[in-house]
């Protein structure tokens, strides 16, 4: 019996992701990797005058320890959470029984079963547990952050208030955190092409098994497939949409049939392998015979992404680049995606770089090894469709380094 020469593509697509994931495993320093982004965001509290940050966004607890559990889990419920000090121990507190997770990773000096209160995990003991918590806090202070002064990214009213009655302020780690992740080491830079490299194979098949026919869920599970089988975590979004669905942006995909000539597209937000997120945009044809209106849509996307790429230098300001971005023609702008560029790393990250009637980060300045996306969405106002493009790149020395190379379609 013979087999179809038909599976031979992927098998060899698997082969070479597999070769290819261990020799960029063999180029990372895991312990570097750690050490790097722990120092980071210790320094950010020290710039800020702080002695400690307790964190609960489970992308936050990843940067600072590499520790993942439930990451999904754990964005909804405050039941996992680090105390990490700029003097003092790193401790982890872990979901029930689940300690032994991150006994491996030796920058956590202690570990801890976490102290929940939420109405979920308590009913009508959370009250009792938020006073366990509390006492924890206080002890905390007493050893490790005297000014009684602390950073926390998530919290819920009750546990703020009791804090401020027991005489511990609370400031935002939000801005702290996102500005230790700013700066990739290169360990961090090739975790990313890791990610890029995966969300790219699942991009390849899309655009190979895209018929006429076929759901946007039934496309879009492709790419949820393909990252969980090659390593990744998890999608942030499930932006597609196909046809008239593409205008306006931002539709998550349905139960919709694809039809033929139809425009597709696409965002991945794509948490893959190591967890750092491949956010690229990608717009296609059924047929692959782009009509004059989708030529047209799709050759001004590519313009703008090509002209912003070309602007952005090592050094320069974003408000200059504002300023001297290229200019969505009127008709099109109402419809305007909410970005032109930003920050990505676990997640998308600061800053948010948006239209000039927008607002928006305004005052930072480009730097080299930001790792950044570039995007464009063109679409009239009740217009037929839309194209969605982004690509991703790493601030070099002389400009932009892009990271994500599948190819756009060439639409001659």
């Amino acid at each position: 019996m013979k087999f179809s020469r038909k599976i031979a593509p992927e098998i060899n697509l698997k082969q070479n992701f597999i070769t290819k994931k261990r020799l960029r495993e063999d180029e990372i320093n895991f312990e570097n990797l750690r050490s790097y982004r722990l120092d980071r965001v210790k320094k950010e509290l020290e710039k800020n005058n702080l002695e400690a940050c307790i964190l609960f966004d489970p992308v936050n607890v990843r940067y600072a320890l590499d520790s993942v559990n439930m990451s999904v889990y754990n964005m909804h419920n405050l039941t996992r959470y680090c105390f990490v000090s700029v003097s003092g121990p790193v401790i982890l507190y872990e979901y029930f029984n689940c300690e032994n997770l991150s006994s491996h990773l030796n920058l956590i000096d202690e570990i801890r079963p976490a102290i929940t209160w939420d109405y979920f995990s308590n009913g009508d003991q959370a009250s009792l547990e938020l006073k366990k918590w509390i006492n924890e806090v206080l002890d905390l202070s007493k050893k490790y952050f005297k000014s009684k002064k602390i950073a926390i990214d998530v919290l819920n009213g009750p546990a703020v208030t009791d804090l401020n009655k027991n005489g511990i302020e609370v400031v935002d780690a939000k801005s702290i955190l996102e500005q230790a992740r700013v700066i990739k080491s290169p360990d961090e830079i090739i975790c990313m092409k890791a990610a890029i490299d995966v969300a790219e194979i699942g991009i390849s098949k899309m655009r190979s098994e895209l018929r006429p026919g076929m759901t946007e869920d039934e496309l879009w599970s492709i790419l949820h497939k393909t990252n969980i089988e090659y390593g990744g975590e998890w999608i942030e979004c499930r932006i597609l949409s196909s046809g008239q669905r593409t205008n306006p942006w931002m539709q998550e995909s349905s139960n919709k049939v694809i039809q033929y000539g139809e425009m597709v597209g696409f965002d991945t937000d794509m948490v893959g392998p190591y967890g750092y997120c491949a956010d690229i945009s990608r717009s296609f044809v059924v047929d692959n015979k782009f009509n004059e209106e989708q030529k047209k849509l799709y050759s001004m996307a590519m313009e703008q992404i090509d002209y912003n790429s070309k602007l952005i230098k090592n050094g320069m300001a974003f408000e200059e680049f504002v300023e001297k971005s290229w200019v969505l023609p009127q008709e099109y702008y109402p419809n305007r995606y909410s970005v032109m560029v930003h920050g990505i790393g676990l997640c998308d990250e600061w800053p948010a770089i948006r239209y000039p009637d927008d607002g928006g980060e305004r005052t930072g300045v480009f730097k080299k090894n930001m790792t950044i996306t570039v995007e464009s969405y063109i679409g009239k106002v009740h217009g037929k469709e839309g194209v969605k493009l982004e690509q991703q790149y790493r601030v070099s020395e002389n400009g932009l380094e892009l990271m994500s190379n599948h190819p756009l379609e060439d639409i001659k």
